[in-house]
């Protein structure tokens, strides 16, 4: 449960409980674990490369704890669960402070510090590990931490990461040996307060992530060279000399020896399958394996395989991003062909598998900078294999439409009443519509791409994936497309929480308007609203409770849960609650649940209960409570937390 205009959060314990022990930081550790390797991550001079700094993190993460018993200044971390621990505040001191060392020249004139070595352990050999990559504006904002020295970039992540304000900062910065903290707090002023939120990216997730092979080449060289460095030259030089293999026929793909006829026919780009145009006519079903072949470089076998060998093995130059829950290993026989051509200033080839869509792109003028995007999409049909996403420029978005697709337009989904602007379909592809993916802070607009077919009208929104996802509208259970006008309505104060679920493998997002609430002021009624993202791997899913009051322009979220039932088909209860501030500076604890909820009680810091769906009972600013609920059906029911 949380509220609106609540207290300030409670004051720093004091420096009697900062004594810190071993048992107490490596709980803290454990439980903080996936945050604080991210800290170290960010911290530590891109110039390591992506493994090393990987390896780099979770080592110094693993050697934070204290010997015995130590005593540290405590400042608070601003979330549950880490404010005001000891624990936490000396670990993640520990991680500031090595980070920072790691990123020291060596000097002939003393000893090197152990971060400043490679780390003996953890070691993995025969693989690179790696992060997820993200999208241009992770990109952009990792080149701008690359310019900072170490003291700004720690300063940078403390405040966007551990949202520590500067009075905290400059204790944490200052304990860990930074000297002139000024200078880093001005330095890391100038990136930009609006890019935070992309320090949670998967691409600076150090805990999650994808495995390449080091450079087999050197390695067999290596082997050879160890034994008889004569043979190892003879066979090297012979490997080098096959005809069809190494980097040129192949473009920014790593190099292959595989021999095995299975895996060699799935990257033949004359197998290759090409649909005929006219067979979703006649197929039984609408998805991705009866959309025709289209562009206008369908029959360039280079470019087709380029792609297919950077699928089967990416090099180390090509930017590969993957949804959540997607394999992104090579095709398991010859995938099918959904589009080549040019789109914008590269070549484009966009295939399919079966199980997932996957997009290569590359420069007009080479292959330096190709980039490989996979998503999952099996079972997808009608709607949700509607679209695909050709290219993304200056903030647009440009769709490839399936073949029974006959109108799209772009409407703006906080303005439900301005109707949509159609666009224009050049075989198959739309013109560029603006993206709500490029938005950062502010949210000024949603919009999304409305799709007619022989079916009706459906909303999909771009959260930054290969496959839009679909917008629904109702009880779960009866859902129905939110492109209607009550639909529109129902969405437009919510829509800017969609941002919440980008590149999280979303397939379907619903809104249903569970209750609604008199508010004790007399200023109307506030509508009680939930949001439940569906992902492709059935897992992931992501439920939020909104509280929207007469005149606001968006709902607050009340609460959220993550991978629960409730709001879905399966189990469609809910119940939230919110402290509310009425005109007359009163506060209220205000909750509610679905139509099936017969009473509601709150314990804790507010004692109120109701003989209905609706509870209202006055409070005081910051109070804490505990929500619970009788279904009609006598079950028992949890608020969302």
């Amino acid at each position: 449960m949380q509220s609106q205009d609540v207290a300030p959060r409670p004051a720093v314990p004091s420096a009697a409980d900062s004594v810190v022990d071993v048992e107490q930081a490596e709980a803290a550790l454990v439980e903080h674990y996936p945050r604080l390797v991210r800290l170290a991550y960010l911290v530590l001079p891109p110039g390591l490369g992506r493994n090393r700094r990987v390896l780099t993190a979770h080592a110094l993460t693993q050697r934070a704890l204290p010997r015995g018993r130590k005593s540290t200044p405590v400042i608070p971390a601003q979330a549950t669960g880490r404010e005001g621990d000891p624990g936490y505040a000396f670990v993640r001191l520990q991680v500031v402070r090595t980070a920072l060392e790691a990123g020291l020249p060596l000097s002939l004139r003393a000893w090197p510090k152990r971060a400043q070595l490679p780390p003996l352990l953890p070691q993995v050999w025969g693989l690179k590990l790696f992060p997820r990559s993200g999208g241009a504006d992770e990109l952009a904002l990792d080149q701008r931490l690359s310019a900072l020295d170490g003291p700004a970039r720690a300063a940078y992540v403390l405040r966007g990461l551990e949202k520590l304000p500067d009075g905290d900062v400059r204790k944490v910065l200052t304990a860990a040996g930074v000297a002139d903290v000024d200078a880093a707090l001005a330095k890391a002023e100038k990136v930009g307060a609006q890019q935070y939120g992309l320090l949670d990216s998967p691409e600076f997730d150090p805990c999650s992530l994808q495995a390449r092979p080091t450079d087999l080449m050197r390695r067999r060289q290596h082997l050879k060279a160890a034994l008889v460095a004569g043979a190892a030259l003879v066979v090297c030089g012979a490997l080098l000399g096959l005809p069809g293999e190494g980097w040129a026929p192949d473009g920014a793909a790593a190099p292959s020896y595989a021999q095995n006829p299975a895996a060699q026919a799935a990257l033949d780009p004359s197998r290759v399958v090409k649909v005929a145009p006219a067979a979703w006519q006649s197929a039984s079903r609408t998805d991705f394996s009866v959309w025709p072949a289209r562009g206008e470089l369908t029959g360039d076998r280079a470019l087709l395989r380029r792609a297919l060998a950077v699928w089967a093995r990416p090099g180390e130059q090509v930017r590969v991003s993957v949804t959540p829950g997607t394999p992104s290993g090579g095709p398991a026989g010859p995938p099918q062909l959904l589009y080549a051509g040019t789109v914008d200033n590269a070549r484009v080839v966009i295939l399919y598998d079966g199980l997932r869509i996957a997009r290569y792109a590359e420069p007009k003028d080479g292959t330096a900078g190709a980039a490989m995007d996979f998503a999952r999409v099996d079972g997808a049909t009608g709607a949700e294999a509607s679209a695909v996403v050709l290219g993304r420029a200056d903030g647009n978005v440009r769709y490839l439409m399936a073949p029974w697709v006959k109108k799209t337009a772009e409407r703006d989904l906080l303005k439900p009443g301005s109707g949509a602007m159609a666009l224009t379909l050049t075989d198959g592809t739309t013109s560029p519509l603006a993206s709500p993916a490029a938005q950062q802070s502010s949210c000024t607009s949603w919009n999304v791409l409305q799709v007619t077919d022989g079916s009706g009208t459906q909303l999909l929104s771009d959260l930054g994936e290969l496959v839009p996802a679909r917008l629904t509208a109702g009880k779960p259970g009866a859902v129905e497309d939110a492109s209607g006008a009550a639909g529109t309505r129902t969405w437009a104060p919510y829509a800017c929480s969609l941002s919440a679920v980008r590149a999280q493998g979303v397939r379907t997002v619903n809104v249903w308007e569970f209750a609604r609430q008199p508010l004790p002021d007399a200023s109307g009624s506030a509508a009680w609203v939930c949001t439940r993202a569906e992902t492709w791997r059935g897992g992931g899913t992501r439920v939020l409770a909104q509280f929207h009051t007469p005149g606001s322009p968006y709902g607050a979220v009340a609460a959220k849960a993550e991978n629960v039932p409730a709001c879905g088909p399966r189990d469609p209860q809910v119940l939230a609650g919110v402290l509310w501030k009425a005109k007359g500076g009163d506060w209220y604890l205000l909750a509610a649940g679905g139509p099936d909820t017969a009473s509601i009680r709150a314990v804790g810091g507010v004692n109120g209960s109701a003989g209905t769906n609706l509870l209202t009972a006055r409070t005081e600013q910051g109070a804490q409570a505990e929500l619970k609920g009788m279904l009609r059906d006598g079950r028992g029911i949890s608020g969302l937390q």
